[in-house]
């Protein structure tokens, strides 16, 4: 009765939110089901047939999710999934909630969320996963979690709490991440990647790269190759450890640009062509993630494919926005290795882009901008033709480009996010798209002007 209840008031509660154009009541139905019923998480997840899958990491929960997604709809498998990227337990309660039938049982097979990276604890213990995805580690919001360290030491006591039958997918390029999953005695799968052409084979870390130095002597790594941030090829020179060899790989990775990317994906039982629409080589790793992830709950090939070459970016993440005859590709950037990552992106789509640049220092995307003058800003010195500065932090923004190099001539800093796109778009020539690279809350406030003007849906619908 008392679950029933929750849920009917959990329900009531994401129509008046939506309702009022409080938020998309992805986050308050389940506030107001767990107050009510305390421990309904567990009992909801507990009915569900297939199990659960938590997906956490510092970059690229939201889309590998999504990719999973994917490949569970492929499967003919139905998944109960915070697609809206809320991913606290109230997020996880609120879909659940949106799912479940009065009776307390869940329309669906699998339970699929992506988790914050500092919540894995708390939603290990509240859903007892079959599998766990564990992505990457980069500093991010050091206001709110620390070092990357803290992370990485909840995660292996949290992994010592699994159910013994329970999976680990872990990535092998990340050296903390392998570190974290070698803590497990249970069944592990590692993925990887082989190659990463937007780098050129480099073997020297960016600057902010987080992790340089092996954790159990203190030696810097050496890297055969480097993917991304500190991900990698990467061997101990003193006592020898290195990236252990991943089950699910990705080889002959071809990027392009914006457009998505080409790559073998190498798995025990064969290897398939995959082409996805997801740009950028993070997005390469992603979709590995997401293929062991299905691996792990039994997906065969062909039905990883299909899953993985249907699934369309999620919203501010490759989002393309259709903007009076022009385009806005959204890729959301909030700490140094995305943010490196998705200016690569830009910078090979297009021999001299119009960027916006769109800055907020709101708790969610960490109060502290210091890390700001950890990204690469410098490339855009020769290469971008106009860069627009929004956001709460637009000044911030606009002096990191002064000393970046890039000429004031190019800057244009207007606070308002919608006067923003227009002044982009502005310097738009035929056939040119805007690159939009916002933080989190910059992202949704974008977002949220545009949907009301009616150019897309809100983020919770898609």
């Amino acid at each position: 009765m008392r679950d029933a209840a929750a849920i009917l008031a959990g329900r009531l509660a994401a129509r008046a939110s939506r309702a009022l154009g409080a938020g998309g009541g992805t986050t308050v139905p389940g506030r107001v089901a767990l107050a009510l019923a305390p421990g309904l998480i567990g009992r909801l997840v507990a009915r569900l047939p297939g199990g659960v899958v938590l997906v956490s990491g510092t970059n690229g929960k939201t889309t590998t999710a999504r990719l999973l997604d994917g490949v569970l709809a492929a499967a003919g498998r139905t998944a109960v999934h915070n697609r809206a990227g809320a991913n606290l337990l109230p997020g996880i309660a609120s879909a659940l909630v949106e799912r479940a039938g009065l009776d307390g049982r869940p329309r669906a097979e699998v339970g699929l969320f992506e988790v914050d990276e500092f919540a894995l604890p708390a939603a290990v213990e509240a859903t007892r996963p079959l599998v766990v995805v564990l992505l990457n580690l980069f500093r991010d919001q050091l206001d709110r979690y620390g070092e990357i360290d803290i992370i990485a030491e909840r995660w292996a006591r949290v992994l010592a709490a699994l159910p013994p039958g329970a999976t680990v997918v872990a990535n092998a390029d990340d050296p903390m991440v392998a570190d974290v999953a070698a803590t497990w005695a249970g069944r592990c799968l590692l993925f990887g990647l082989d190659d990463a052409p937007d780098r050129g084979g480099a073997r020297t870390l960016e600057h902010a790269a987080d992790a340089r130095y092996c954790y159990r002597c203190g030696v810097l790594y050496e890297y055969g190759l480097v993917a991304l941030g500190h991900m990698g090829h990467y061997r101990c020179p003193r006592c020898g450890r290195a990236r252990p060899a991943p089950a699910v790989r990705a080889r002959t990775v071809r990027l392009r640009g914006a457009d998505g990317a080409f790559f073998t994906l190498v798995l025990p039982d064969g290897e398939v062509a995959i082409s996805t629409a997801l740009p950028g080589l993070y997005n390469v790793y992603d979709a590995t993630a997401a293929a062991a992830g299905a691996l792990a709950l039994g997906a065969d090939v062909a039905t990883i494919a299909r899953g993985l070459a249907a699934t369309a970016p999620a919203f501010g993440r490759g989002e393309r926005v259709a903007l009076d005859g022009r385009e806005a590709l959204f890729l959301l950037a909030k700490n140094p290795a995305g943010f490196n990552a998705v200016l690569r992106t830009v910078l090979d789509a297009e021999a001299a882009p119009v960027v916006l640049i769109a800055i907020n220092d709101l708790a969610a995307d960490g109060r502290d901008i210091s890390w700001l003058w950890d990204v690469d800003f410098e490339v855009l010195r020769d290469r971008a033709r106009a860069v627009v500065v929004s956001g709460l932090r637009a000044e911030d923004m606009a002096l990191r480009l002064k000393y970046a190099g890039v000429p004031a001539s190019c800057v244009t800093v207007e606070r308002d996010p919608l006067r923003a796109l227009e002044a982009g778009r502005a310097r738009l020539g035929d056939g040119e798209r805007l690159y939009v690279l916002p933080t989190y809350t910059a992202m949704l406030d974008l977002r949220d002007r545009l949907a009301r003007q009616g150019y897309l849906r809100g983020f919770w619908k898609q």
